[in-house]
């Protein structure tokens, strides 16, 4: 049986231009033409699930709206020009003008068995590398000591961080790095790591969050929790990755004030 929906998509796929670059304009024509079909179009070149987009998408937009239909009929350019942050219209392109082999068929079959986990993976090691990157930037290779138990404030090794300095049996900065992208049981799962740490980490340790910010857009009673922690102090202080310098600035300090 036929899907309406699945109709339009394809419809909309298939009346992109190919004989020139795609420009808001286009993007525009399609958002005019089936706003909900060509939200679905977006989603698919920028690899995203449906809650994923459903979830992050109203970020790009802040607090000037939620990034449906109505904010996109008050200023359809101001809407388009949104996704910029995305590079929505050179993967766009890409994907057009990319010649094509039996392979990339295969490759996408199998990709869409397991992309989303993969992605959600390759998205905290990304973060990892860019944390781990800047300790290696203040501290010696032998202070740090990376997804090890450390020891707490019980003197138990129970609880895991992704960064312990200058060890994992004396730390006095601890490290957790969280991609949020996840929903449900993950996302709690995220929230319950923090908090296992806050609960066992010594009163001398500094314990610093790096997540990659906006997936708490959608989380709006998980981000506050987490903010209480460190209104609390349990939580030295949250970075995103556009924080690179004032957490590079701070694990100076902190090396400093702690003689490492």
């Amino acid at each position: 049986m036929s899907d309406p929906h699945a109709d339009a998509v394809i419809s909309l796929l298939k009346s992109l231009p190919t004989g020139a670059p795609l420009t808001e304009t286009d993007l525009i024509r399609m958002l005019e033409t089936d706003f909900r079909a060509a939200s679905t179009v977006l989603r698919l070149f920028l690899g995203m699930a449906k809650d994923e987009y459903d979830r992050d998408i109203p970020a790009l937009f802040g607090d000037t709206g939620s990034g449906k239909i109505t904010q996109f009929r008050e200023d359809p350019l101001g809407y388009v020009k949104a996704f910029d942050a995305l590079n929505l219209l050179e993967k766009m392109n890409a994907e057009i003008h990319r010649p094509l082999q039996w392979h990339d068929r295969l490759v996408g079959l199998f990709e869409g068995g397991w992309g989303s986990a993969r992605k959600g993976q390759l998205r905290g090691r990304m973060l990892e590398d860019f944390v781990e990157a800047i300790l290696l930037e203040i501290f010696r290779v032998d202070q740090i000591s990376t997804r090890s138990q450390f020891i707490g404030s019980n003197g138990l090794s129970s609880e895991k961080a992704d960064f312990a300095v200058p060890s994992a049996e004396d730390a006095h900065i601890l490290i957790e790095v969280k991609a949020f992208n996840a929903t449900g049981s993950k996302q709690t799962d995220v929230l319950g790591d923090i908090f296992r740490i806050v609960e066992q980490r010594r009163d001398d340790t500094a314990f610093l969050l790096v997540t990659d910010g906006i997936s708490w857009k959608a989380r709006q009673s998980d981000l506050r929790k987490i903010i209480k922690l460190q209104n609390e102090g349990k939580i030295r202080r949250i970075y995103t990755m556009a924080m690179a310098e004032e957490l590079r600035e701070d694990l100076i300090s902190l090396k400093n004030s702690a003689g490492l």
